[in-house]
Formats: structure tokens, C-alpha cells, sequence
């Protein structure tokens, strides 16, 4: 079996983030980027089907030079070989195509996206691979299980989870049940040092529709002031509560 791991450079969730030219253009300065954790959850089940079938585990990445930290961090985890799609990752659709292009050329059973990344949250890459490789597609996939041709999975649904019986190539759309974060992979000396020497390929980007486009950026409003009340002075909390908060 060969998989695809659809990899996706975001900002660290602890880094302050600001925007530049009247609020269009996000600010790289100073912020830490790491792998999208929908997608390293996607990572360590990919490991668990090489460790346990051998399966062949490549990862992908739509973005610049500056995320190859994060492929290199993927490889160190344990994937055999990276391909970095030399383009900025404008909107969700020119992602897909780009992904789309590499899967085509690499002949793969199984791809593996995030169900969303947690920079934009579009949640549209893994549909629309789908979709433009006419594979099987099961999203929210909180488990899944291959025995030849043949796979079953389990995905999120409103109130509960569904069973889905498939078979490759499929597409899925993963997130955390895959693996839990106390089986996420934290690349030792050896696997940094082997990474090294793994194949990352550059490819050009092919002549992809850009969909969508920024308009403008919005901070959160900034937290109100705070009213601190002794913990004995249940009077002044209800009298707080009532006149000020009006929520009693």
C-alpha cells in the first residue's frame, strides 16, 4: 500500500498573530509554524500502517521554502520521501488541484488530508481531492482499517459515529481518533539525522483555478475588564450579577 500524507504548514496556536497592508496580509514575522495537527494525527496512523503492513508513506506539502522545517519534521516522524508544491497556498481549491496533480503522478491507494487545518479552517481540501481524483471519500474519519483492497472506517456524525465499509483508493479526511495526542510522534536524534538524507522533492505548480481571495482580516474584539469579588462576599457577586451583567 502506498499512502499520501497531505501536510499543512500553520502557525503554532500559541502565536500572537497580526496582519500588514491595511489588514489583507497575513504577518509571518516572528511566528513559530508547525505541522497542522489534524494532519499529524493523519501522520502517525499513516506510521502505523508501515510499521504494521509496510505500507511506503509519502508526504506533501503546497507551500514556499520556509515549510520545509515542518516536511522535514514529517520525515524525521518516519515518512520515506516529501514533495513540496513550490506555490503559496492561496485558497482551498488551488490546494486540491496542486495535491491532486501529485497524486495522479505518484500512484497512491491511500490519501490522507486533515479534515481542516487550524489556520483558515476552510475544511474543503479533502472533498474536492476527492472529488477531482473521482476516489472514495469518508471525512471526519476517527478510524480506519485496511486488509487488502478493502477498508473499513469510522467517521463523526451528529450525535454519534458511523461505521463505513470501502475500498481503495479512497481519500479521507482525518482528525484526532485516528491516533490520540498521547501517541503523536515527537522525532528523536536518529530519525532528525535520517531525515537528512530522505528524498524532498520541489515540483512547479501546475496552471490551477484560484477560487477564492482575502479580503480583509478581523482581530477577535479584546476581552472586557474584569471584576474580581472575594469569595465570602456572595452579596456583592449577586448584586454584580443583577445590576451589572444583568444575566440574573
Amino acid at each position: 500500500m502506498k499512502i499520501l500524507v497531505c501536510i499543512s504548514n500553520v502557525p503554532d496556536t500559541t502565536s500572537k498573530i497580526n496582519f500588514t497592508e491595511g489588514d489583507t496580509k497575513f504577518d509571518t514575522n516572528g511566528v513559530q509554524f508547525v505541522i497542522n495537527p489534524n494532519d499529524e494525527f493523519g501522520l502517525t496512523r499513516a506510521m502505523w500502517f508501515k510499521e504494521k503492513q509496510g505500507a511506503i508513506v509519502h508526504v506533501a506539502s503546497v507551500g514556499g521554502s520556509t515549510a520545509e522545517p515542518t516536511i522535514r519534521k514529517a520525515l524525521a516522524i518516519g515518512a520515506d520521501e516529501a514533495i513540496r508544491v513550490n506555490a503559496e497556498p492561496t485558497d482551498g481549491h488551488f490546494v486540491a488541484q496542486q495535491l491532486a496533480a501529485v497524486v495522479k503522478n505518484g500512484g497512491y491507494d491511500l490519501i490522507i488530508a486533515g479534515r481542516e487545518s487550524i489556520d483558515y479552517n476552510g475544511g474543503m481540501v479533502p472533498g474536492i481531492l476527492a472529488t477531482l481524483l473521482d476516489m472514495n471519500f469518508v471525512n471526519m474519519c476517527i478510524d480506519i482499517e485496511v486488509d487488502g483492497n478493502n477498508v473499513q472506517a469510522s467517521r463523526e456524525i451528529d450525535g454519534g459515529k458511523e461505521k463505513i465499509k470501502t475500498t481503495l483508493p479512497l481519500v479521507i479526511g482525518g482528525q484526532k481518533g485516528l491516533v490520540q495526542e498521547s501517541d503523536l510522534r515527537i522525532p528523536n536524534m536518529r530519525g532528525i539525522m535520517m531525515a537528512r538524507k530522505k528524498t524532498l522533492n520541489v515540483v512547479e505548480p501546475i496552471e490551477a483555478t484560484v477560487a477564492t481571495s482575502d479580503i480583509k482580516f478581523d482581530k477577535p474584539a479584546p476581552k472586557g475588564a474584569v471584576k474580581l469579588v472575594d469569595a465570602n462576599n456572595v452579596e456583592e457577586l449577586v448584586q454584580l450579577l443583577h445590576n451589572e451583567a444583568k444575566v440574573i
